[in-house]
């Protein structure tokens, strides 16, 4: 039996055959259950470098896509920062046009099968979904949808390339290949602008590349999507430290007529704490992109990352997931999360969570590092935590831990993480004096053009916010190419 008839005869075969008719009454639509999306089994996948989630296949696309009511008032779109127009694709989708769906996305969305993999689709289109909002029902699988739309063009061998309008001869330059950048590039380049994206690193992509593992978004799959842009017109140059290499002085001298700096938040922070420069403690952009971009996982490249047997994560994150299920599949026997608040407080994504406990990441919640401990060659060999308990809401909404006198213990370790955040790169802001940054290092812009202090120059993305999603970055880099547009026409 093949694939398609198991699904069919483990799944509700009734609802199957009612929803595949076609033409059916809205009440019919919402009696549907949200599909669910396949997996690798977790006692393989956290051994393995191969992604986690499957895709839906064709019918179970087309059964999820008859759940869209197509409202009059789509709130879903307003939650899309890139605006994309989800019922549309869906109902592409619906009828089986699965490339026309595709072409739709591309409209508005320049990365949709990266988006359709790491957008946070529960807390922005399907939190508006009218399922969610006025149902209480579980919301159409909004980012499932888009993952197949864009999948299934990709491995069709027939990717669309957008439209774009008659050259205008006038060049402008996007400072970093992240996804504010390349969003940015894509918007430029439709209008008819020479765009040329100047990336820092060998691999185009930004974190994209260096900060999200294979197993959650594959390279291939982004290098797939820059395709794409490169076919639209947009030039690269790698290895291209704008601030170094050269200034925005010395492009301006080159023709080029404006700026958007996506250079992002490429610097770690770390806690301060006793020990910290102690050999095995990484942070979280070094370790991922050691293995991510430099193929430290491969014991045939000669850019090895030392991870042990006992790795602790410290951070509830994104980022501190995605490291400590790297750790498992580099082979550690124990790999742990420590964080100081409740697994509710955590900021990664529900799936995020779900994925780490099945793939046996063990859980520290309410536990915070005070010092670590070396052994004779300087690696870390232990380290001292506290426990924690909670009290009142702080600023970030949140309730605060408060450490608990006389809880503290020692856990032996021998590789420590540390994800507790970033900080914007400070290339750009030290070789521009006169740029407007805050305290904490961002580029202050006019939050409606994305417009900096100095003239011809846009940022977006987490140099500007300190640390963002994918899709709010992309939504910076339209909303700058619209303004910069503007700015290089009146």
């Amino acid at each position: 039996m093949d694939g398609v008839s198991e699904y069919l005869k483990q799944e509700r075969d009734q609802e199957w055959r009612l929803a595949l008719r076609g033409n059916m009454k809205n009440k019919e639509r919402t009696q549907l259950e949200r599909v669910s999306m396949r997996e690798q089994a977790a006692d393989k996948r956290n051994k393995n470098f191969t992604e986690v989630n499957l895709g839906l296949l064709k019918e179970q696309a087309m059964l999820e896509a008859q759940r869209c009511l197509d409202c009059v008032n789509p709130t879903c779109i307003t939650g899309c920062p890139v605006g994309i127009n989800i019922p549309k694709f869906i109902k592409k989708i619906e009828a089986g046009e699965f490339l026309e769906s595709a072409k739709v996305l591309k409209e508005t969305n320049t990365l949709p099968a990266v988006c359709g993999r790491v957008c946070p689709q529960e807390v922005q289109c399907e939190e508006a979904c009218f399922y969610t909002q006025k149902l209480k029902k579980p919301p159409v699988a909004i980012g499932f949808l888009e993952r197949f739309s864009a999948d299934y063009e990709q491995n069709s061998g027939e990717m669309s390339v957008p439209d774009i309008h008659d050259k205008n001869g006038i060049k402008v330059a996007s400072i970093g290949s992240g996804p504010a950048g390349l969003a940015f590039a894509a918007d430029m380049v439709k209008l008819g602008y020479d765009v040329t994206v100047f990336e820092a690193l060998h691999e185009i992509g930004g974190v994209l590349k260096y900060g999200i593992p294979e197993f959650r978004l594959p390279n291939r799959i982004v290098d797939l999507e820059i395709d794409v842009l490169k076919k639209m017109g947009v030039k690269f140059e790698k290895n291209f430290i704008v601030g170094a290499t050269a200034s925005v002085e010395d492009l301006k001298a080159e023709g080029f007529k404006a700026f958007m700096v996506g250079s992002g938040a490429g610097l770690p922070n770390f806690m301060n704490i006793p020990g910290e420069n102690y050999i095995g403690i990484y942070s979280s952009n070094e370790y991922l992109t050691r293995v991510n971009l430099m193929n430290a996982a491969d014991p045939a490249y000669d850019t090895p990352v030392i991870s042990g047997n006992k790795v602790a994560v410290i951070g509830g994150g994104n980022t501190a997931m995605d490291a400590v299920r790297t750790s498992k599949r580099l082979g550690a026997e124990r790999s742990i999360i420590i964080y100081r608040r409740s697994i509710q407080e955590m900021p990664a994504r529900v799936e995020e969570i779900k994925h780490a406990q099945e793939e046996d990441i063990e859980f520290m919640n309410l536990h915070n590092p005070l010092e670590y401990f070396a052994d004779e060659n300087g690696r870390v060999c232990k380290m001292k935590v506290q426990k924690m308990k909670l009290g009142e809401p702080d600023s970030s909404g949140r309730r605060r831990p408060i450490p608990i006198e006389g809880s503290e213990f020692i856990i032996e370790v021998d590789t420590v993480v540390v994800s507790v955040g970033v900080s914007p790169n400070p290339l750009i802001p030290q070789s521009m004096k006169e740029l407007e940054v805050s305290s904490w290092g961002t580029i202050k812009v006019d939050p409606e053009s994305m417009h900096s202090s100095v003239e011809g120059v846009f940022a977006g993305g987490d140099i500007v916010r300190g640390g963002a999603t994918v899709i709010l970055a992309m939504g910076d880099g339209r909303k700058a190419a619209e303004a910069m547009n503007r700015y290089l026409t009146q």
